[in-house]
């Protein structure tokens, strides 16, 4: 529940204390206030100046110090029992004992909605653990009798949408995941809650600084590695560019020793031709050679 709702439908009652000048009046203004549905915050009507001066007054102070447990009470500190309240000590005793007959009796509205109360300050808790919301321990600290009546308060709990949570029957236990801030501070609370956030500060700054010190590492990571991935990316060109330059070298020595070995067989064929007088034109420039040079001498025979 938003906490808009709830001072919504304060706020009536914040008029109407105005004009509640008789203590009697202020009193059943308190009753009315207390038992009214979607009414959980009450710090404004407990300053109220009508509501104020019924503090210390015989026959209706204990109304006053009624709206007190309401207020930010608990269930265990209206019956008188303080050994089963929560441990936070934020949460002043009543200057009245439930054995007076000063305390007024609660309706059956008034008993849910301080059951409900306590419940909400029980999960909120910081100190609350597993252990404090199971059914064992939560029927104890409300005064509830069964389980099912235990059931049946949690689900209008959450119906009401004042937390977010299941129910366990199988464990006995109640799961808690989210608890509407419906609760008034007490007196003297601000400074355990200065230091709670001062301790929580503390705690953020710590994990500040590991994460912090995280990403340096990573980055100084990041660069290493890049600096390994571009000397390796050197080395590669360097031997792929040694590789081109030795290939190049030798397909040009191989195309050399190919022509000089074709002029060379190219020669030897001629001279094997041009020697035994085989046949093709080696033979017939061969022949013709020496006929010639036969016919040249033996005409200068015949001469």
């Amino acid at each position: 529940m938003d906490q808009t709702v709830a001072l919504n439908a304060l706020a009536p009652f914040l008029a109407l204390a105005k004009s509640a000048t008789s203590p009697r009046a202020a009193a059943d203004l308190i009753t009315q206030a207390t038992s009214a549905p979607n009414t959980y915050v009450f710090a404004e009507l407990l300053h109220q100046k009508n509501i104020q001066s019924l503090q210390g007054n015989e026959q209706y102070g204990g109304h006053y110090e009624l709206l007190k447990c309401f207020a930010w009470g608990t269930w265990s500190q209206y019956k008188g029992n303080p050994t089963t309240q929560p441990t936070n000590n934020t949460y002043p005793p009543l200057t009245s004992s439930p054995a007076s007959p000063n305390l007024p009796t609660l309706s059956d509205a008034q008993t849910t909605k301080l059951r409900l109360l306590t419940l909400l300050t029980t999960a909120s808790s910081p100190k609350t653990s597993t252990t404090n919301l199971t059914y064992t321990s939560l029927l104890a600290l409300l005064d509830l009798s069964s389980a099912i009546d235990l059931e049946h308060l949690v689900t209008q709990a959450i119906y009401s949408n004042l937390l977010s949570g299941t129910l366990n029957p199988a464990a006995q236990t109640v799961v808690i995941t989210s608890v509407s801030p419906l609760r008034d501070l007490a007196p003297g609370s601000v400074a355990g809650m200065i230091a709670e956030l001062e301790a929580w500060s503390g705690r953020c700054e710590g994990v500040l600084g590991e994460l912090e010190e995280e990403i340096k590492r990573v980055k100084a990571e990041a660069v290493r590695r890049d600096r390994y991935e571009k000397k390796v990316e050197r080395q590669v060109k360097a031997v792929g560019d040694a590789a081109e330059k030795g290939g190049k070298r030798g397909t040009r020595g191989g195309q050399k020793a190919e022509v000089d070995e074709g002029w060379e067989g190219e020669e030897d064929e001629m001279d094997v031709d041009g020697g035994v007088g085989g046949s093709g034109a080696g033979k017939k420039k061969g022949g013709g050679g020496l006929q010639g040079i036969m016919g040249k001498f033996g005409g200068r025979s015949g001469r």
